[in-house]
């Protein structure tokens, strides 16, 4: 859908490349350029033949340049790259990309069609718009960190997923997507600049008016697992199924297929041990193996579903089409080249180059 879109790509780290990895599976041609020392993902933490496992998830499809945007000639070939593209990603600090003189205003004069979007922890012009951050902070003033909590002392649970780096890429590509639909239909272009922080906190406003008309926090109670139709239940070899039979039709399907129609009418009894249904449901998951399980929720109708580890995304049946080798697509009816590798540091750098001096003699 994107075929014939060029973005370049100045962005590190999460965000930004799981933005404009999104954008190459719609076809677009995505330049990454990188420093002489590369983008910082590729020598962080686990590594897999070599490259750091951050890198290699975020960055295929894409073609790397090696440019040094602090010398002259590494600005002006990105300059060269900017007058030719129709989008530019950058997730440096409020201020970088004007000391290079590859801010908005400054390349708007080279390409007035240009879309440009810098993708932030906070903004461009708010208080704490030059402090650094990452995703945990994000997660911590969102409100959302607040909702993952112990059951025991109410401290919140450190994720082990990075929610906000994610939803900021997801909201970076779909502003793009947007922008350079206007710039279809108008021929401009234009700037924006994503805030990590507040586009997690887009996700809380149920929340927000749940605590505004009750003074509960944690949102709504029919899905925080306060019902028993809506809760998790460890089974018999220590696993755990997600139970999410809201409407009575999934309800009514779950307690007919157990013959159990005394549960019917405890549709949103409360999870609690005085509760005689829900110790009896508790018994009834831990009857059966999370397999058995398993196969009773792809049988019933039920909203009932796995809670699957990491290792077994692969070999659920729901997945065959959109995992291989540990790459995972959004939108795996796309015909899009899944298996094919992140780009070496550099690696198209002369044969982009070459590109634009093919270019600038046909111009």
């Amino acid at each position: 859908m994107l075929n014939g879109i060029t973005i370049i790509d100045f962005t590190n780290y999460l965000p930004g490349p799981f933005a404009t990895l999104r954008l190459a599976e719609f076809g677009a041609s995505v330049i990454k350029v990188e420093a002489p020392e590369g983008d910082p993902a590729r020598s962080m933490a686990i590594k897999q033949k070599g490259e750091g496992i951050v890198f290699t998830a975020n960055n295929r499809e894409k073609r790397s340049i090696v440019l040094n945007l602090k010398e002259q000639d590494g600005r002006e070939a990105a300059l060269k790259l900017i007058s030719q593209a129709d989008a530019i990603i950058e997730s440096f600090r409020p201020g970088v990309m004007q000391k290079l003189g590859m801010d908005y205003e400054s390349v708007r004069d080279l390409n007035p069609a240009i879309v440009y979007c810098s993708l932030t922890g906070y903004g461009d012009r708010s208080s704490m718009s030059r402090l650094g951050s990452h995703d945990l902070n994000y997660m911590a003033l969102s409100g959302a960190l607040s909702q993952l909590k112990d059951s025991g002392h109410g401290r919140p649970v450190h994720p082990t997923i990075t929610f906000a780096d994610y939803l900021g890429g997801m909201a970076a590509s779909e502003r793009i997507l947007a922008a350079l639909l206007l710039k279809e239909r108008t021929g401009k272009g234009s700037y924006h600049c994503i805030s990590i922080a507040e586009t997690m906190t887009s996700i809380m406003g149920v929340h927000m008016l749940a605590e505004k008309e009750t003074g509960y926090g944690q949102g709504l109670t029919e899905l925080n697992g306060d019902f028993i139709s809506y809760a998790i239940y460890e089974t018999q070899d220590g696993r755990y199924v997600s139970l999410a039979a809201l409407e009575p039709k999934f309800w009514e399907n779950f307690c007919v297929a157990l013959q159990k129609p005394d549960w019917l009418d405890a549709h949103f009894s409360k999870t609690h041990h005085l509760n005689p249904v829900y110790e009896e449901m508790k018994s009834e998951f831990c009857s059966r193996t999370l397999n058995e399980w398993t196969k009773f929720s792809l049988a019933i109708d039920c909203c009932l579903t796995p809670v699957l580890e990491v290792g077994e995304l692969k070999n659920f049946p729901l997945f065959q089409g959109s995992i291989l080798d540990s790459q995972v697509r959004m939108h795996p009816d796309l015909a899009v080249n899944l298996g094919e590798r992140s780009p070496l540091k550099g690696e198209h750098t002369d044969e982009i180059l070459c590109e634009l001096k093919t270019s600038e003699k046909m111009n």
